[in-house]
């Protein structure tokens, strides 16, 4: 099977890992900002002609200005998103991508815009046919911009909602309390929400030997407990 992940140890000795995203959301995402990019062209194309009828620019000054805008915005509006919006595009962000850097750190200026001007060469010889094979046959599906700039388009994790713990007054735990069981007691706390009263009795059950309680005493117990493990202090 076709493992997408990319890991990257920092110097610190810290691991981090993301998922790479393939060619097909890829180019969905650059369609769609293809597309806002048309409407933009469009939209100024709409007000030069007006201003053309009102008297207030040429012809001549209208085209110059619209192939000025046309330029900054082929070249530099990707460069813009992703250096100042988090590594996204509007395109992007639609299909939950971002750029950044190979060592998984954002995006610089310098390798946004070297990434950037570089499609040119990923476009030939049209329709970004070489831009889409080195994205196939590459192991992380970097575009020969991408290669250049030292750069990867990946997955950007959805933000964790911080789990709800149940009421409960902080107790310190038992002293012969095992740290894989302090693992599983956290955990337990954490997933309150999704098991029934019911199951977390029988969970709490298992540390009878230990708590000297049961049922719903033992689960009580076990959740003052969980919550000074997780910080919190009466």
């Amino acid at each position: 099977m076709l493992d997408t992940t990319y890991n990257v140890e920092t110097p610190e000795g810290i691991d981090l890992c993301a998922r790479a995203a393939g060619p097909v959301p890829r180019i969905l995402a650059y369609a769609v900002d293809v597309l806002y990019r048309s409407l933009l062209l469009t939209a100024l194309g709409i007000v030069l002609g007006f201003t053309k009828i009102a008297g207030l620019s040429t012809s001549l000054s209208s085209m110059g200005i619209w192939l000025i805008c046309s330029f900054l915005l082929e070249w530099f509006y990707p460069v813009f998103f992703e250096v100042l919006r988090g590594g996204q595009t509007p395109g992007k962000k639609a299909f939950g991508l971002m750029v950044v850097n190979d060592n998984l750190t954002p995006i610089s200026w310098g390798a946004s815009i070297v990434r950037n001007l570089l499609r040119f060469a990923d476009f030939l010889p049209f329709a970004y046919a070489t831009g889409v094979i080195a994205m196939t046959f590459g192991r992380h599906f970097q575009r020969l911009g991408d290669l250049a700039a030292g750069t990867l388009v990946v997955y950007r994790e959805a933000d964790k909602v911080p789990a709800t713990l149940p009421d409960s007054v902080p107790l310190p735990p038992p002293r012969n309390l095992k740290q894989q069981d302090q693992q599983a007691l956290v955990s337990l706390l954490e997933r309150h929400t999704d098991l029934s009263e019911a199951r977390q009795q029988e969970l709490a059950n298992l540390l009878e030997p230990i708590t000297q309680k049961k049922d719903g005493a033992a689960l009580n117990y076990l959740r003052s407990v969980g919550s000074w493990l997780l910080g919190g202090r009466s």
